[in-house]
């Protein structure tokens, strides 16, 4: 490891601590929940956000793009919106001069740097698929002409976990594309008295742009060719494997609970989001623990458990759990 590597580490990892500071000037607690977002920036990944309403969500989201100087976009899914409320569409304009007509596209909100897909699962599949290219290609097709998004992109979308009537549960092949799926928790008892305290009398410090695009796009091409230790790559391919049914190293209760298990995209994630997490701390170099440490976040969304598994009430975090355990820490 070089020592241009280690400075360029320890400099992302200052960047990271002003982040932080900066994102809790308005929200309180949410510490794990803060670095998985800052470690799908650094890895150009988007995240799926599960939560009740009221948990700061949206605010999370704003409050990033202003810290990053960013264009910030939020989209309300509703059973009504259409693709082209999502991507955009021609509009057919006449030249007062001259009395000819053309037709000229006028860009959706998804011509954003940070895009807020507010209940995702509330449109039909057809607007949903409206993000599909954009989050895997970075690019939107539109009348027949591709046009490219700005970097950096990132979509962070949520669902409500507890409200199903009306929803349409995204497919596989979209919710494969979210790097992560982070679960927001309640707050602590003084968690809710300090936010009860700070919105009431609002009383938040204004929050302060750290850095510009540029900045975060170099970040981003840092972390994205930076070194694994082959450990480390062979210890994520492991446990994604364990969790397929039918594979040599699969186990009992994979067999009993899990209908599909997560692909290679999942092994691929785990260690580009491991990188992301070391590079927080300043270490250029991911760990198995690193890999450990965000399993749950970049595979729970990525397993498909059968009838039995329901009926005994087994969730993937169980499956996650018990599958670490099984491979042990190396």
């Amino acid at each position: 490891m070089s020592r241009e590597q280690e400075k360029l580490a320890e400099r992302i990892g200052q960047w990271a601590e002003k982040l932080k500071v900066e994102l809790h000037k308005v929200i309180v607690g949410l510490d794990n929940v803060i670095e998985n977002l800052i470690t799908a920036i650094l890895c150009q990944g988007h995240v799926m956000f599960m939560g009740v309403p009221g948990l700061a969500k949206t605010l999370l989201v704003s409050t990033l793009a202003d810290a990053l100087d960013l264009k910030f976009s939020r989209i309300q899914f509703t059973p009504d919106l259409m693709p082209s409320d999502i991507t955009g569409t021609d509009v057919l304009e006449e030249d007062p001069s001259t009395g000819k007509k053309a037709f000229r596209f006028v860009p959706g909100p998804i011509f954003a740097n940070i895009v807020l897909a507010d209940e995702i699962n509330r449109t039909t599949p057809k607007t949903q698929a409206a993000t599909l290219q954009a989050m895997q290609e970075r690019q939107v097709t539109a009348s027949g002409r591709t046009y490219p998004l700005e970097s950096p992109f990132h979509v962070f979308a949520t669902q409500n976990p507890i409200e199903q009537d009306g929803t349409y549960p995204l497919p596989e092949a979209q919710l494969d594309r979210f790097m992560m799926e982070v679960h927001f928790p309640y707050p602590s008892w003084d968690e809710e008295k300090e936010i009860v305290r700070l919105t009431t009398v609002d009383d938040f410090q204004p929050v302060e742009k750290i850095s510009v695009p540029e900045e975060i796009l170099e970040y981003q091409k840092v972390v994205r060719h930076s070194p694994v230790p082959e450990h480390v790559i062979e210890y994520s391919v492991k446990i994604v494997r364990m969790m397929r049914p039918g594979d040599p190293s699969s186990f009992d209760k994979i067999e009993t609970y899990v209908r599909w298990g997560p692909g290679p995209r999942a092994s691929q994630f785990l260690v580009y989001a491991a990188k992301g997490r070391a590079f927080i701390r300043g270490e250029p170099v991911p760990s198995v623990s690193d890999v450990r440490a965000i399993a749950f976040d970049v595979l729970r969304h990525r397993l498909i458990l059968n009838f039995k598994a329901h009926a005994d009430s087994i969730s993937p975090d169980d499956i996650i759990k018990w599958t670490l355990e099984a491979a042990g820490r190396v």
